[in-house]
């Protein structure tokens, strides 16, 4: 690798390092002071080690693949519905203003933003039900998109080598949905900025997919946060920003909070349970145990890096399975079923 000549016996990295303790909240997390990584690695010359993990996380397979996995609808005809790379673009931008208004670590708050759903499963929710109900049967284990996620940057991402990120971001990265706080302020934001993302962007194509329409949203949410998505998610945003700024915490106000559960108690009713959005989730749920269960057994046919991974100490044939199956988008799940489930025609001349 080729090094830059240090500026002052010092090198770019360590002057960002230096910049970070001249700019950033003293609630911040600085670059320099990150509790590591599980494998020690020689430091970048340029790069502080979150703006590495930022990069590491972007560049993986699984990120490419989050283009064609659900967010909330299933197989939405048109081009202008989210996508769990959307919805994760989203969540980062959200983060990254909450960020720079508080002045936390930009380059933490991105890394976990774009590495918080990397272990979503195809299909969305759906694929995710469907994975946690099969582990529970067939060998008293659970899936969880949150754990996943942790076990891709881990464990599945560079041929079983994984990604080694610093513990920073994989609190965050774990944490972001779980009963516990991320460690980190940055972690927070990404917290909170999830939650405004799939609540707001939700309720945009949902009116777009003509599943409800503005004047369905209860007047009591839209008096408080308004009535297109970029006054709602400004009404939040700057309720956060108020609620934290030199504090060391990052949370909205009580009264936020609560009108917040009240209108995913409204989507849940409304949007997420409702038969024209999500009639297909059955379909999805059942595809994807059916993979699952002819890969199980049929596990000499997996991709080489999974069976490599049946080899080592402690992995079970569903464990990797379940891997496999959680990394298909949805496209390639239903081309798969189609490939061991389907009969396929003869031409004959």
């Amino acid at each position: 690798m080729i090094e830059l000549v240090p500026i002052h016996n010092r090198t770019i990295r360590e002057l960002q390092e230096e910049r970070e303790h001249e700019v950033l909240s003293p609630n911040a997390s600085f670059s320099d002071s990150t509790k590591g990584r599980a494998r020690e690695e020689k430091e970048c010359d340029l790069r502080a080690c979150y703006q590495r993990d930022r990069d590491r996380i972007l560049y993986s397979k699984a990120f490419r693949r989050l283009s064609g996995k659900t967010q909330v609808f299933l197989a939405p005809e048109g081009d202008h519905y989210r996508t769990r790379l959307t919805h994760t673009l989203e969540v980062a931008q959200t983060a990254r203003a909450i960020s720079k208004s508080l002045r936390l670590n930009d380059d933490l708050t991105e890394a976990i933003a774009l590495g918080h759903d990397l272990g979503h499963t195809p299909f969305g929710h759906a694929g995710e039900r469907a994975l946690n109900r099969i582990m529970g049967e067939k060998c008293n284990s659970h899936f969880k998109h949150f754990e996943q996620s942790i076990r891709v940057v881990d464990v599945i991402e560079k041929h079983g080598k994984g990604l080694n990120l610093t513990w920073e971001v994989r609190n965050g990265i774990l944490n972001h949905q779980m009963d516990t706080i991320p460690a980190t302020l940055e972690g927070r934001a990404v917290r909170l900025s999830d939650k405004m993302a799939y609540i707001n962007h939700d309720i945009e194509d949902a009116i777009r997919g003509n599943i409800i329409t503005d004047d369905d949203i209860p007047k009591r949410f839209t008096d408080v946060l308004g009535h297109s998505l970029t006054t709602r998610l400004n009404t939040e945003l700057h309720d956060i920003i108020k609620t934290s700024i030199d504090t060391d915490d990052v949370r909205m106000s009580d009264e936020m909070n609560e009108i917040l559960i009240d209108l995913k108690a409204w989507m849940f009713e409304n949007v997420y349970t409702n038969p024209v959005a999500k009639g297909q989730e059955k379909k999805a749920e059942e595809l994807v145990i059916e993979l699952f269960l002819y890969y199980v057994d049929h596990p000499e046919i997996l991709p080489d890096d999974y069976k490599a991974m049946l080899e080592k100490e402690g992995e079970s044939v569903e464990r990797v399975v379940c891997d496999y199956v959680a990394g298909m988008t949805d496209r390639y799940a239903v081309n798969k079923f189609k490939e061991i489930k389907v009969p396929f025609s003869w031409d004959v001349y």
